[in-house]
């Protein structure tokens, strides 16, 4: 009789479970939903410094004059002309639209949109000013932590 080399059932079912426990080692090490989350958020402080580098620009350019729509109680950047405070727990029911605001594209060309559930009509960015005219903008949707930045 020949001899025949050859794997056991037991031998099999223990590379097999190695390899498994590699796999989900690896997963969580990665974490691709975590990832993901970072982009977006990358995507979101990206767009608020945008925001603010545009109105800024305007009230430079305007000699100290505001964007109209812009005041001391937040207000979600869109379109819309009620549900402002959807995407935006906190803000005033209507919605400033900066890339018409802005002027004809000069300092901003649309309005930013959330890149999880944003829309043109809610975009999930809202803006205020407070009495000393500083500027704030923040990302209502974030997955990491707050995105919110004052000048």
């Amino acid at each position: 009789m020949k001899n025949r080399i050859s794997f056991t059932l037991v031998e099999m079912l223990m590379v097999l479970g190695i390899i498994v426990v590699l796999t989900t080692v690896v997963f969580i090490t990665i974490d691709p939903l975590k990832r993901f989350g970072d982009s977006r958020d990358a995507k979101r402080m990206a767009d608020v410094d945008t925001i603010l580098i545009a109105v800024h620009q305007y009230v430079n350019d305007m000699g100290g004059s505001l964007p109209a729509g812009i005041g001391t109680s937040f207000v979600q950047i869109g379109t819309c002309t009620t549900g402002g405070m959807t995407l935006c727990v906190g803000a005033t029911t209507g919605c400033v639209n900066i890339g018409a605001t802005l002027g004809n594209n000069k300092y901003i060309k649309n309005n930013p949109i959330d890149p999880l559930r944003g829309s043109a009509a809610t975009t999930g960015y809202s803006v205020s000013k407070d009495v000393d005219n500083r500027f704030t903008v923040k990302a209502c949707l974030s997955e990491g932590s707050t995105i919110s930045v004052i000048r």
